[in-house]
Formats: structure tokens, C-alpha cells, sequence
């Protein structure tokens, strides 16, 4: 995996949720849906990315989190 963040990937019939360099999932979920929406609460959380993998294990997504220019609204 690679990069700073949280990735969806396949396990099994499951979807996990994992950091970038653990060795644990951080969750396991049914659905691709779940896992996602519990990623992006995380790098969203730690101003990281998200890595979402497709059944093939290739990254198929990316999205950032990392805001360090972001100009105001208004």
C-alpha cells in the first residue's frame, strides 16, 4: 500500500479498512460502501489521504484530506 492515509481493499468476501504500514485492519466491513464511509471519516479526521482499492487490489480511487492551503469561503 502506499502513501500516507487510510485504504479500502479487499479480504475475502469482506472489505477492510487499514493504515498505511499497519499490519491490523483498523475495521472490517460487509460492504465496500461501509468501509469507505469509515475511511474517509478517518483521513478526514487526520488531514490524510484515501486509497480505495478495487476486488483486484489496484488502487482505483484516490482522494485528499490534507488541506494545507485551503482558501476561505465567503
Amino acid at each position: 500500500m502506499s502513501g500516507n492515509g487510510q485504504h479500502v481493499a479487499p479480504r475475502g468476501s469482506k472489505w477492510i479498512v487499514r493504515r498505511t504500514g499497519a499490519s491490523r485492519a483498523t475495521g472490517i466491513f460487509d460492504t465496500q460502501i461501509e468501509a469507505i464511509e469509515r475511511a474517509r471519516d478517518l483521513a478526514r479526521t487526520q488531514g490524510t489521504e484515501l486509497y480505495i482499492h478495487g476486488r483486484d487490489g489496484r488502487i482505483r480511487e484516490r482522494c485528499s484530506y490534507n488541506c494545507t492551503f485551503c482558501p476561505s469561503k465567503g
